[in-house]
């Protein structure tokens, strides 16, 4: 007997080592659902990773549009799935940071239920007006507006969207008393804004270039600490007169929480990989998304001290939704 267990240390021994776990990774489809409908920002670069991820990994992803109810029904899906890097998310800030304090009634908690894996970049609001209103800069702007209180409106795409979070913080920071007049969503907004029915909006490049080219909107400021390589000729909102304003939407990948360390990494590694292909940096720039590289603990530490900063600022905007 003795002799026996000792060959069969023996032969364990002289056994080559298991792989890695997640060595194998992806094995099956992996699902990727985004919180939003089809066609905006979030899409596209959730879409960009998974074709990322079948690229670099020779997997299979797909993505699967959960919106609605803030972000909780796509982010319960993820939460509640099994953590072995098949069902992830990819989400923009909002759903992440601001969600959890505007929504009453979430049955998910992101910062607690969703470990961060990487981010892939970022979007800098924009203070944008029309082009009728008389202000040629935004010192100019809040000169007109405070001499006007209740009668200017500023738009957003709704109650809570971070559009409605970024300009209620410049009217409060500026000391303004500009009227919310929300819409359903991003698109109407421009629309109305362009259209001169609202006279100020907070919100990314993207969806307002086209106007700013045709002359119907002017941008006034950018809310980011340095001038933005897409507009370098429009100065930073401390430059401008409002110090303290800085304001992006950003875009990253999560997973559900107890996936392994090394799912994590791997992830994080494609991710990295599509960051560093010319093609999809250009895609980035086109669409005006500044690239956000980190490392998984890196961008873990972010989020949770973006989440401190949005439920300051949304506690002091008395913003609650059920």
């Amino acid at each position: 007997m003795r002799r026996t267990a000792v060959l069969a240390a023996m032969a364990l021994l002289m056994q080559p080592p298991h792989p890695a776990f997640g060595a194998d990774y992806p094995s099956k489809i992996v699902r990727i659902v985004v919180p939003t409908s089809p066609g905006g920002i979030t899409d596209l670069l959730g879409r960009m990773v998974a074709n990322q991820l079948a690229t670099t990994a020779g997997g299979q992803a797909i993505v699967d549009n959960k919106s609605g109810a803030g972000g909780n029904l796509g982010m319960e899906a993820v939460a509640r799935a099994t953590p072995d890097g098949y069902t992830l998310l990819f989400a923009n800030s909002s759903y992440i940071v601001m969600s959890p304090f505007i929504y009453k009634s979430m049955t998910v908690h992101p910062l607690t239920e969703l470990v961060p894996v990487a981010p892939v970049g970022h979007a800098p609001q924009l203070l944008v007006v029309n082009a009728k209103v008389p202000a040629a800069n935004l010192r100019e702007f809040i000169a007109y507006a405070k001499a006007r209180p209740g009668q200017l409106n500023y738009a957003s795409a709704g109650v809570g969207s971070t559009v409605h979070l970024a300009g209620d913080q410049f009217v409060r920071l500026a000391g303004l008393d500009l009227v919310h007049v929300p819409y359903r969503g991003s698109t109407a907004a421009v629309r109305d804004l362009a259209a001169g029915n609202v006279q100020m909006m907070s919100i990314s490049l993207g969806p307002v270039e086209p106007f700013v080219q045709g002359g119907s909107l002017r941008i006034l400021a950018t809310a980011w600490p340095h001038r933005l390589s897409a507009l370098p000729d429009v100065p930073t909102a401390a430059e401008a007169g409002v110090p303290g304003y800085e304001m992006t939407t950003w875009f990253g990948l999560f997973a559900p929480a107890g996936t392994p360390k090394e799912i994590v990494e791997q992830l994080a590694d494609i991710v990295g990989a599509m960051l560093a292909d010319p093609a999809s940096l250009k895609r980035l720039a086109d669409d005006s998304v500044e690239v956000m590289a980190m490392r998984p603990p890196a961008f873990q530490d972010f989020v949770a001290a973006d989440a401190v900063k949005w439920e300051r600022a949304i506690r002091a905007s008395h913003i609650e939704l059920q």
